[in-house]
């Protein structure tokens, strides 16, 4: 009985084993710097073209870049232009998808990686100025949902709709007033009109009297 299991047992992992290797494979999407590190402030090791095929030995969990194998040469690619085969469609590598594909969980660390694949690079030397990693950008998911836009987040003034009088909305106001201050009638007042009622209008002048100004 133990021989038959051992048979069963082998037959399953020479089954199982192509397809874990088979899951970490993947299609660069566009023509891509293959980097030195998960971040495009590291230095470009070469570009991959569009349409290669790369391994990927494993992504990062707190951002989606991945370590990737090209013609010999490794860094690290953005899963944001990797595509995969999944469930018989092309997907695109993603934290999500990372335990279905086969895809481990790694870590980076400039020593590490860098004395192991780059000692001959001239980056190399200045290896000491990036211990100290950038930031890693946010995780995105292509599936999310768009950013909302909400107006008048500032505290500003709401924005005011213009009146059309063809949408039958407009309300005309009030006529300006005009308070008798100097400066005029309003536009369009026959003069006189600002005249204050209590005030006797002047007396017509005589021809010749010395005394009457013209007005």
């Amino acid at each position: 009985m133990k021989p038959l299991y051992r048979t069963v047992l082998a037959g399953v992992m020479a089954v199982a084993l192509p397809a874990m290797a088979q899951a970490a494979q993947a299609i660069s999407t566009a023509n891509v710097n293959l980097r030195a590190g998960p971040s495009t402030q590291y230095p470009p090791v070469l570009v991959v073209a569009a349409g290669s095929r790369v391994e990927i030995f494993g992504c990062l969990s707190s951002a989606n870049w991945c370590d990737v194998g090209f013609s010999g040469y490794r860094g690290w690619m953005s899963g944001s232009y990797l595509q995969t085969q999944y469930s018989s469609r092309r997907i695109y590598v993603d934290p999500d998808y990372y335990g279905q594909l086969g895809i481990p969980v790694v870590t980076f660390r400039v020593d590490n990686y860098w004395d192991r694949y780059y000692r001959g690079r001239d980056f190399y030397r200045e290896r000491d100025r990036w211990r100290r990693a950038p930031p890693p950008p946010p995780v995105w998911r292509r599936d999310g949902p768009p950013p909302q836009f909400v107006p008048h987040r500032d505290g500003g003034p709401p924005m005011m709709r213009d009146h059309d009088p063809r949408r039958g909305d407009f309300r005309p106001g009030p006529p300006p007033q005009f308070d008798g201050r100097p400066g005029g009638p309003p536009q369009g007042q026959p003069p006189g009109q600002n005249r204050d009622p209590r005030r006797p209008p002047p007396p017509p002048c005589a021809p010749g009297d010395p005394a009457c100004v013209a007005r």
